[in-house]
C-alpha cells in the first residue's frame, strides 16, 4: 500500500494560501538550503538511536532497528530534533491515503482547502496524485507550496489534479541558487513559466537574507518576470529571521523593516499588483 512520508499536519492555517487551509507538511527535501527554517525535513530518519537516549519522555524506544515515536508520551519538547545531525526527526508518520482522509473528514466542515508542503512534498508524486484524487471528491481545493526543483511540467496528472501552486524561488540567478541550495534554478525557472501559462500560479516568494544573497537583483528581475507572465500573481517578500536556521552554516542578521518597504517599492514599481511583506 502506498504511503507517503509525513512530518505533521496543521488542521487550521491562514498562512498557507487563501482562507482557512490544512497544511499537510511531507519529509525530505532534495534541496540543502543555507537558511532553512525546517531543517529537521530534509533527510529521513536512519533509526541510529541517539535520540532514544536524549528524549526526556521517553517517547521513543529502539526496537528491531528501528525508532519508534508513542505520539501520546512525545511532550513536543523538539529534544530529538537537537540531538539528529542527520537534519531529520524520529516523528515522521507514514500513511495511508485513507488515514489522511479521515483526519480531513473531521475538518472538511471547516477548511476552504488543503496546502501540501515539505520539505520537498513533489519528491512524492505518486503518492501525491493517489490522495488528490480522493480530496477533489471532497469538493476542496488543492494548492502545491513547492521548490518547484522538480519538473512539473512532466507530471500531467498531477498538474491536472492541483488547483494552484507557491513557488519559492530561493535565487533567480543560477550560481547564486547554487550556493544556496546545492543546485541552479533553471527548472525552478522553467516551472514558474509552465504554470503562469497554465493560470496556476498563485505566488512567488523571495526571502530577503543580507551579506548572503543579492536581494537588490533578485527583487529586481523576479517581480519583472512576475510583471511578465501575471502581474497578479502575488509576490510574498519575506525577511529572513534566524529562528530554526543551522548558525554553522549561515551566519547574518534580519534586514530591517526599513529595507523591506524599499524592496516592496522596487517590485510595485516593476508592475507586481500583489506585494506582500512578511
Amino acid at each position: 500500500m502506498n504511503r507517503g512520508a509525513v512530518n505533521r499536519i496543521i488542521p487550521f492555517s491562514s498562512v498557507d494560501g487563501p482562507g482557512n487551509r490544512t497544511a499537510i507538511f511531507l519529509q525530505g527535501c532534495n534541496l540543502n538550503c543555507l537558511y532553512c527554517h525546517n531543517p529537521e525535513t530534509i533527510n529521513q530518519c536512519s533509526d541510529c538511536g541517539r535520540c532514544v537516549e536524549t528524549c526526556p519522555a521517553e517517547a521513543l524506544k529502539h526496537q528491531a532497528g528501528k525508532v519508534q515515536w508513542n505520539e501520546e508520551s512525545c511532550t513536543h519538547c523538539h529534544e530529538c530534533l537537537k540531538t539528529c545531525n542527520l537534519n531529520s526527526t524520529p516523528r515522521v508518520k507514514f500513511m495511508t491515503v485513507e488515514e489522511i482522509l479521515e483526519e480531513l473528514k473531521k475538518l472538511q466542515a471547516f477548511i476552504s482547502g488543503i496546502t501540501v508542503s515539505g520539505g520537498e512534498c513533489t519528491l512524492q508524486i505518486p503518492f501525491l496524485v493517489e490522495l488528490f484524487r480522493e480530496i477533489k471528491k471532497l469538493g476542496l481545493s488543492i494548492y502545491v507550496d513547492t521548490n518547484a526543483s522538480v519538473p512539473l511540467w512532466k507530471e500531467k496528472e498531477f498538474l491536472s489534479l492541483v488547483d494552484q501552486f507557491m513557488v519559492d524561488l530561493k535565487s533567480i540567478d543560477s550560481e547564486e541558487h547554487k550556493m544556496l541550495t546545492g543546485v541552479d534554478c533553471d527548472v525552478v525557472l522553467e516551472n514558474i513559466k509552465h504554470l503562469a501559462i497554465r493560470d496556476q500560479l498563485y505566488e512567488i516568494r523571495t526571502v530577503i537574507v543580507p551579506e548572503v544573497l543579492d536581494n537588490q537583483r533578485n527583487v529586481e528581475q523576479t517581480s519583472k518576470l512576475i510583471a511578465t507572465l501575471n502581474p497578479d500573481i502575488r509576490y510574498k517578500l519575506i525577511k529572513y529571521r534566524s529562528l530554526g536556521v543551522r548558525g554553522d552554516l549561515i551566519n547574518t542578521s534580519s534586514p530591517t523593516d526599513e529595507e523591506m518597504k524599499r524592496l516592496g517599492e522596487v517590485a510595485y514599481s516593476n508592475g507586481c499588483h500583489q506585494v506582500i511583506l512578511i
